[in-house]
Parts: C-alpha cells; sequence; structure tokens
C-alpha cells in the first residue's frame, strides 16, 4: 500500500514539474515576445524624426518617405499576437528603411548633418538590438515549441491548452533581398 501511494505521490511530483517547466516556458515566450515589441515601437518613434531630418534635405524624394511611414503605419496595425504577420510588416519596413537611409549617399550635406548622423546610429543600433529580440524571442519558442510536442509534457501540455508558438520569421523572400536603391 505504501508502494503503491509512493508512486502515485512521485507521479503527481513529476506532473507538476512537468506543468511548471511548460509555464515557466510560455512565460519565456510571452517576455522575449514582450523585448520584440518594445523594440519595434522604439524603432516606430525613432521614424518620424528620421523623416523629419530626411524631408529638409531630400524633398523630391518623396515617394521613398510616404513609403516609409505608410509602412511604419501598416506595422504598427497588425495586432500584437499575430507573429507571422507582424514579422512580414516589419520586414517590408526594414527594406524601405535601407532605401531611407541609402538616400543619404545622394545628399553629401545630409549625410554630413549630426542630427542626421545621430538618427541614423541610433536606427542601427536599434536594429542590432531588434535583431537580437527576435533570436531571443525565437530561441524561447522554441523552447515551449519542443515541451508543447515532446513526450510526456505534450500529454500535460494539451490537457492545459499550450501551444506552439510561431516563430519571429521573415516567410517571402523578397523581404530578405537587400534593397536597391537607384537615382
Amino acid at each position: 500500500m505504501y508502494i503503491a501511494l509512493g508512486v502515485i505521490v512521485l507521479v503527481a511530483l513529476y506532473l507538476v514539474f512537468i506543468y511548471n517547466g511548460l509555464v515557466r516556458a510560455r512565460q519565456m515566450a510571452e517576455e522575449a515576445w514582450s523585448g520584440i515589441d518594445v523594440q519595434l515601437k522604439r524603432r516606430a518613434d525613432l521614424i518620424p524624426n528620421l523623416i523629419e531630418t530626411v524631408k529638409g534635405y531630400a524633398a523630391h524624394e518623396k515617394s521613398t518617405l510616404e513609403e516609409v511611414v505608410e509602412l511604419r503605419n501598416k506595422a504598427q496595425a497588425v495586432p500584437s499576437g499575430d507573429v507571422a504577420g507582424r514579422a512580414q510588416a516589419e520586414g517590408l519596413l526594414g527594406q524601405a528603411l535601407g532605401r531611407l537611409i541609402a538616400l543619404a549617399e545622394a545628399y553629401p550635406d545630409l549625410k554630413a548633418n549630426q542630427n542626421f548622423a545621430e538618427l541614423q546610429s541610433s536606427l542601427e543600433t536599434m536594429e542590432g538590438e531588434l535583431q537580437m529580440a527576435r533570436r531571443y524571442y525565437n530561441g524561447a519558442a522554441r523552447d515551449l515549441n519542443v515541451k508543447v510536442e515532446s513526450f510526456p509534457s505534450n500529454l500535460v501540455a494539451g490537457q492545459f491548452g499550450f501551444a506552439k508558438r510561431d516563430y519571429f520569421e521573415i516567410t517571402n523572400e523578397a523581404d530578405r533581398a537587400v534593397p536597391s536603391v537607384k537615382f
């Protein structure tokens, strides 16, 4: 009788251990997504300053400026939980930002402007931080997905509604291409 009770207690403890691991993995993925969201918000806040600085020098490059603003607004309109949609929108925005930064090459005065140089540096730093946040999120999503799909944790995950997370990745090959700028 004590052996059976001991086995039941051990199984119950093991299930609690698995459940807590799933909760920890889900929280890590949510925290990681929050990190991406913060970086995307910082980038979205920096874009209007960059646009205004460039506008003064490149008034006739209006279509590039308008495209960046439009893509920024579209990226911000994607619901926070839509990882795939957000990844696609942010990929397009990243390409447009690349074209905007490349405009500086055609305007030596703009390139030398201290405000533009500081904004460009901030944007480059932010893109690096965003890339790190994306890697962290994808790692947290991977860890959760492994637990959700692995035996025996998949049994507990199914019972308590734990679900796989989408990776934050660029699915459209055109979004991966280096932006081309022609003057």
